[in-house]
């Protein structure tokens, strides 16, 4: 599958012009926002949408064309500043913009879709799913996205991905995390034909396990190639796995 880096909330323009020059240098081909935010003592989160516009054109201005780039402020903006930073993202020819909107918030997420040419990625906070037909229906989203935690695992997963392919939609399953995080998300990715990507958290090495053997790495083509190995394909290390694990008598 084709990888793109997906960043942390970095603080400053900077780091993420670094970050994304270092993933290009690495031979990823695509690149992912996830613009600074701070949370505060109230458990909000603040941030600002004028500054997440600045690192998108100063990502786009370090990488140049031909590199596709993705953006996800996980569900934090408002409806204006979400069309705000939409236009934004049309213009510098953004693939994919995820979560730009509460996920509960339907109606906007219509109007959205109708107002951008950027795709418009929901689902990642979806429960169930059967949730995800009237997102579809209603035309709140251009792209489907899962995580399986939330839905029933693998088989709630494929579930989703095919209910996106009957209607012709891509699925962009979420991979960020751990090892494992990375692991089942790439057997539903390799099963399903309507998905390009690889989520591959940044810096890499970031999802390793010191009980888990292998290691998931791009390849210099930018590149994730499928496990070999039975079961998920990631080896545990048993020994390692003893020293972290805590017995609990009851």
């Amino acid at each position: 599958m084709l990888a793109y880096g997906s960043s942390q909330h970095h603080a400053t323009v900077e780091e993420f012009v670094a970050e994304v020059q270092q993933c290009k240098a690495q031979g990823f081909k695509a690149y992912k926002v996830h613009p600074p935010w701070e949370l505060l003592s109230n458990g909000e989160y603040k941030h600002d949408y004028k500054l997440d516009i600045e690192v998108a054109k100063s990502v786009r201005n370090a990488i140049g064309d031909g590199f596709f780039l993705l953006m996800d402020p996980v569900g934090i903006y408002t409806r204006q500043e979400a069309l705000a930073v939409g236009r934004a993202l049309d213009e510098l020819g953004y693939v994919s913009f995820e979560d730009p909107l509460p996920t509960k918030d339907i109606d906007g997420l219509v109007e959205l879709c109708k107002a951008l040419d950027v795709r418009v990625t929901i689902g990642e906070f979806l429960a169930s799913p059967y949730y995800f037909g009237e997102y579809i229906r209603r035309g709140a989203l251009d792209e489907v996205r899962f995580v399986v935690d939330n839905i029933g695992g693998i088989t709630g997963g494929m579930k989703v991905a095919e209910l996106a392919e009957t209607f012709s939609m891509q699925c962009q399953p979420h991979n960020w995390g751990n090892a494992f995080d990375h692991a089942v998300h790439f057997h539903c990715e390799l099963a399903m034909l309507n998905n390009i990507w690889f989520e591959m958290t940044l810096p890499q090495g970031f999802s390793d396990r010191r009980y888990v053997k292998d290691r998931i790495r791009i390849s210099e083509d930018g590149y994730v190639h499928a496990p070999t190995k039975p079961g998920m394909g990631y080896e545990i290390d048993r020994d390692e796995l003893d020293k972290v694990t805590v017995k609990v008598d009851t």
